[in-house]
């Protein structure tokens, strides 16, 4: 029980601190995208998992509360983690890779078809080192063609 982290652990220590984001959501099909405002602090635990506390506004005006964890599990060779928000009451269960760009790390998870009901579908949260001071968070739906929609596209600026 004596962990070292290694390079995609410190890989995830980028994502530490304070940040401020703008998301842009597609609400649903034939609507337009809705932007929406928030905050994200992100901590480390033990250099080996990063958990990210956030806070934003939802379309109907009220606070939404999210949390996301995430690690690297050196036995599997994949980053692992989890997404829960006070507006949903599904665990996003995330499994992923960094790309070769080593700027790039995408996670895999499944969930609900929103637009066909009783159907699984595959997600993607796409993060993106865009600087220094900078990142991106897109997310992403496999429709039922094997295309991929966008839901939600954010950027983020490290205020702290």
């Amino acid at each position: 029980m004596d962990a070292q982290p290694t390079d995609q652990h410190r890989w995830l220590q980028q994502l530490v601190g304070e940040w401020t984001s703008e998301a842009d959501c597609i609400m649903g099909p034939d609507q337009p995208a809705q932007t929406m405002r928030g905050r994200e602090t992100v901590r480390s635990l033990g250099g080996l998992w990063v958990i990210g506390e956030g806070t934003g506004e939802m379309p109907d005006g009220d606070t939404g509360l999210t949390m996301l964890t995430l690690g690297f599990d050196p036995a599997r060779g994949r980053f692992v983690g989890s997404f829960i928000g006070s507006m949903m009451t599904m665990m996003w269960l995330y499994d992923g890779g960094l790309e070769a760009d080593g700027r790039t790390l995408t996670l895999d998870a499944e969930g609900p078809d929103f637009s066909t009901p009783g159907r699984v579908a595959k997600y993607q949260d796409i993060i993106g080192l865009t600087g220094p001071d900078s990142r991106s968070l897109t997310s992403r739906m496999q429709m039922a063609d094997g295309g991929w929609q966008p839901v939600m596209t954010a950027r983020y600026r490290r205020v702290g």
